[in-house]
């Protein structure tokens, strides 16, 4: 999976070289929002679907991507790569704390996208995982050798509440969130991560299970 490529691009790619038609551009590209708008709404994803959303027939589906699986892998791959630019991008900001907090914003946002394509084509990103467990963990440690958040918490304690913080449901003992509850959640984990005197946590940080490609 190339995860640079954008999804569009990757799509259209017939390896011949030759520029498409506008048309066929228009048409993939709103079929590649109406998969992304799907994933994010928690919509059904398939290609009836996906086409409805787009304002296209199922067949041109077909004739622009061949498979409702193509375009899903590439669309994964687009989201993959945003996430991977963040976390590039929050390590290149000389400011520690604001590059981590900029790509946990980020990544809460994208994550559920990322997560729900992914469990559609069956959890095909095993190979993948690396790189985002590397920008976490590299974002963490520069944070913590600042000076900037509490060393009690490991990357991998990280990744869990960074997950929690975009787990939230539309409704929770019958209360109604807002639309920007995940930041809500999010900002509550910022603190806690940057207090100065924290409480010592119990128990042990989470370890990472090897996947079959770390062994």
């Amino acid at each position: 999976m190339t995860a640079a490529m954008p999804a569009v691009d990757r799509l259209l790619d017939d390896g011949s070289g030759r520029r498409p038609r506008a048309d066929a551009r228009r048409n993939v590209e709103r079929l590649v929002v109406a998969a992304r708008q799907a994933a994010v709404e928690g919509g059904e994803i398939t290609a009836h679907e996906i086409a409805r959303r787009a304002g296209v027939g199922i067949g041109t589906f077909y004739r622009r991507v061949g498979t409702l699986e193509s375009l899903l892998e590439a669309v994964l791959g687009e989201v993959l790569g945003e996430i991977i630019t963040k976390g590039d991008d929050g390590l290149a900001d000389p400011d520690p704390w604001s590059g981590f907090t900029a790509f946990a914003l980020s990544y809460i946002h994208l994550r559920n996208e990322l997560c729900d394509v992914n469990k559609r084509l069956g959890d095909v990103l095993d190979h993948s995982r690396a790189e985002l467990r590397d920008r976490i963990q590299l974002l963490v440690k520069r944070a913590q050798q600042a000076g900037a958040m509490r060393t009690d918490v490991t990357w991998e304690d990280v990744a869990f509440l960074m997950a929690a913080a975009s787990s939230t449901g539309p409704h929770t003992l019958g209360l109604q969130t807002s639309a920007r509850q995940w930041d809500r959640n999010l900002q509550v984990i910022l603190d806690g991560l940057r207090i100065p005197d924290p409480t010592p946590l119990p128990g042990e940080p989470p370890t990472l299970t090897p996947w079959p490609e770390d062994s």
